[in-house]
């Protein structure tokens, strides 16, 4: 039985669970929540021993260790990808949001364009929008049933719009794919050719499965010029209620500005407590994470299996990276409402709704499967279940008997 097995208790103040957000996004309160992005597992024993150690001492005065953590991210980073990263590089701020929020302010004025790969994580909308920048969306492809970045619209959109940035996400976040080396390479020279700047979000950058490899934009030649979000253990450790972000500015002088900016707005100090377990995950946490990784690999081969063999309607684009699953319900030609009533109300699964990541994609699902094997395979025999007693109309009251799949 593998640690990764054990079920925990799914607390009520924890996002997933909470009853207030459940009956406000689904409607609903008895789902089982599998839509943020986080773990439902322990984290490594190195992690909680730091923690604890600092929580018995009972003395919590001003410390401030952040050559210490950037070393820890730096020696990680080339024992885990052979990536070369200067310490002297990073900044350190309290979340990858707010990290990617500040970048979008120093290199870009109000009224620009910072382009995004849809679909994509709900929350870089958020962070652009509110900046008062625009949103251009460069529209990922599906290829013989594969990702791949539309590099014609893209090429396009930046000789002819307005755009500053390019926020890229990578491994991505819902579609799964890791970025090939090409690809990174060819979405770079693009870049540098238009003189705009890449923010690469690599929060997921650890979680990556067996036939593909990581590549940080920072491993790439010429890139001193584009920023990397590397450094936050939130996804790869489990630690996103306490992990602080990170980024990785090797131009010095846009390094310079970003640390007067977060310095000003004193951004910069962190918490101890998610410095130490920082340094305690990445120093220490490396055999939790190949087990992870092999429990994860095995949680998607069954998925995979389930789905090719049970759910023939349903489309799964298995993940190169992350620990999310992305499903295309389009095949059941059910209405957005019938597809809702389905997976919340018969099958009682809250999953991520698809037009967070876009809006056009209400027939996708995101589904987070950091969780026992034994409770993913219950949650999709649950939707096995719905689909084959069809689904119920009957919440509908205007839907004719006669045509239940545009309920």
């Amino acid at each position: 039985m593998s640690q990764f097995d054990t079920m925990h208790m799914v607390e009520h103040n924890f996002a997933k669970a909470n009853p207030n957000y459940l009956k406000s996004i689904f409607g609903v309160t008895d789902v089982m929540p599998l839509w943020i992005a986080d773990m439902d597992f322990e984290i490594a024993k190195p992690i909680q021993e730091a923690l604890q150690k600092l929580v018995t001492r009972n003395i919590y005065a001003y410390e401030f260790n952040t050559g210490d953590v950037f070393k820890a991210i730096s020696d990680w980073n080339l024992k885990r990808h052979q990536l070369k990263l200067s310490p002297k590089s990073f900044v350190q701020v309290s979340g990858v949001l707010t990290g990617i929020g500040i970048l979008i302010r120093e290199l870009s004025e109000k009224g620009d364009g910072i382009m995004v790969q849809t679909p994509v994580y709900h929350q870089f909308f958020k962070v652009i929008e509110s900046a008062g920048r625009k949103v251009v969306s460069n529209k990922l492809k599906v290829v013989d049933g594969h990702y791949q970045m539309d590099f014609e619209d893209m090429e396009r959109k930046l000789k002819t719009l307005n755009i500053k940035a390019i926020l890229l996400c990578n491994p991505h976040n819902p579609v799964g794919r890791v970025w090939t080396k090409g690809e990174m390479q060819k979405l770079i020279d693009l870049a540098n050719e238009h003189g705009v700047t890449i923010i690469s979000d690599e929060i997921h950058s650890d979680i990556v499965y067996s036939g593909s490899q990581f590549n940080s934009i920072a491993s790439l030649d010429d890139n001193e010029n584009h920023v990397a979000v590397i450094g936050s253990p939130a996804k790869t450790f489990g630690m996103q209620s306490i992990s602080n972000g990170y980024l990785h500015i090797p131009n010095e002088n846009m390094l310079k500005h970003v640390k007067n900016t977060i310095g000003s707005l004193y951004l910069d100090h962190g918490s101890i407590h998610s410095a130490n377990a920082t340094m305690a995950a990445y120093a220490k946490g490396e055999e939790w994470l190949d087990d992870l990784l092999a429990y994860l690999e095995k949680t998607m081969h069954w998925i995979e299996g389930f789905v090719k063999n049970e759910l023939p309607k349903v489309t799964l684009y298995k993940p190169e990276g992350t620990y999310q699953v992305w499903l295309d319900f389009s095949k059941l030609n059910l209405s957005n409402a019938a597809l809702k009533h389905l997976t919340v109300n018969q099958a009682k699964l809250a999953l991520t709704p698809g037009n967070w990541f876009e809006g056009s994609h209400t027939q996708y699902m995101r589904m987070n499967v950091a969780s026992p094997l034994s409770k993913i395979q219950q949650a999709f025999h649950q939707l096995k279940k719905a689909l084959d007693e069809s689904v119920d109309c009957s919440f509908n009251e205007a839907e004719s008997n006669d045509s239940c799949c545009s309920c």
